[in-house]
C-alpha cells in the first residue's frame, strides 16, 4: 500500500473516531441527561415527572425540593412541622413535590396513599396530606386496616364520596402510587422521607439538613 494512500485512511479513522466522541458527549448532555442504554431505557427514574404532585409551584426560577414520603413513617411525621414551616417561610422561592413512597413494614401507608391520591384527583391533595400527618399518631402502627378512617377524613373535607369511593378502588390509583414507588427504587431510596433540592439527593444527619440545604441553593441562584 502507497504511503499517501495508508496515510489517507488512518486520517479518516481518526475523524470517524472524533465524530463518535462528539456525537457521544452531546447525548451526554443533551438536557443534562445521560445517554440510553443499549435496550433504549433511560438509566435510572426521574426525580420528578411531569405529573408529579406540586404543593407549592414557586414559579420560574424557584429551587425544588421533592420529597418521597411514607404517611405511616414516624420519620416523616417528625419532618413534617419542619417541611411546613420551610413552605410557609419560602413561599414564593420553593417548588415543593411530594412522591408517594409506602414501606411495606406499613400495613396502612399504602392506604393513606390511596386516600391522598384519591383526594389529589379531586384538587384536594395538600388538604388530606395535611389530615394524614396530623392524624398519625391516631392510626399510625395499627395492625388492621385504617382505611375508614382515611374516608372519614375524605368526608370531613367535604369530597364528593362517591368520586373518592371510586378513586380509592380504581387500579389506575393504584398504578400512579407504585410509578412513584418504583422510581424511588430505581433512584436508589430506600427510606422516608428522602428528600431532593434542585435534583440532588440529601444526605439527612440533623433535622436542620433540609433546610440549610435550602438556604444554600437559594444563595446559589
Amino acid at each position: 500500500m502507497k504511503p499517501g494512500v495508508k496515510a489517507g485512511i488512518v486520517t479518516a479513522a481518526v475523524v470517524v473516531v472524533l465524530m463518535l466522541i462528539v456525537f457521544v458527549v452531546v447525548i451526554v448532555n443533551q438536557n443534562g441527561k445521560e445517554p440510553p442504554t443499549s435496550d433504549g431505557s433511560a438509566p435510572s427514574a426521574p426525580v420528578q415527572r411531569e405529573n408529579s404532585h406540586v404543593l407549592d409551584d414557586g414559579g420560574e426560577g424557584a429551587i425544588t425540593v421533592v420529597e418521597f414520603l411514607d404517611f405511616e413513617c414516624e420519620a416523616c411525621g417528625a419532618f413534617y412541622p419542619i417541611v411546613e414551616d420551610l413552605r410557609a417561610k419560602h413561599d414564593g422561592k420553593i417548588t415543593y413535590v411530594v412522591r408517594y413512597f409506602p414501606l411495606p413494614g406499613h400495613l396502612n401507608s399504602r392506604n393513606a396513599a390511596l386516600a391522598a391520591e384519591a383526594a389529589a384527583q379531586q384538587g384536594r391533595l395538600d388538604d388530606m396530606y395535611r389530615e394524614l400527618f396530623e392524624t398519625q399518631a391516631e392510626w399510625g402502627e395499627a395492625q388492621e386496616s385504617r382505611a375508614d378512617v382515611f374516608r372519614g377524613f375524605a368526608e370531613q373535607l367535604g369530597l364528593d364520596m362517591p368520586a373518592y369511593d371510586k378513586a380509592v378502588a380504581d387500579p389506575a390509583t393504584t398504578a400512579r402510587i407504585d410509578v412513584d414507588f418504583n422510581d424511588g427504587q430505581a433512584l436508589g431510596v430506600d427510606s422516608t422521607p428522602t428528600f431532593y433540592v434542585d435534583g440532588e439527593k440529601l444526605q439527612l444527619q440533623q433535622f436542620d439538613d433540609l433546610e440549610n440545604a435550602i438556604k444554600a441553593a437559594l444563595e446559589t441562584q
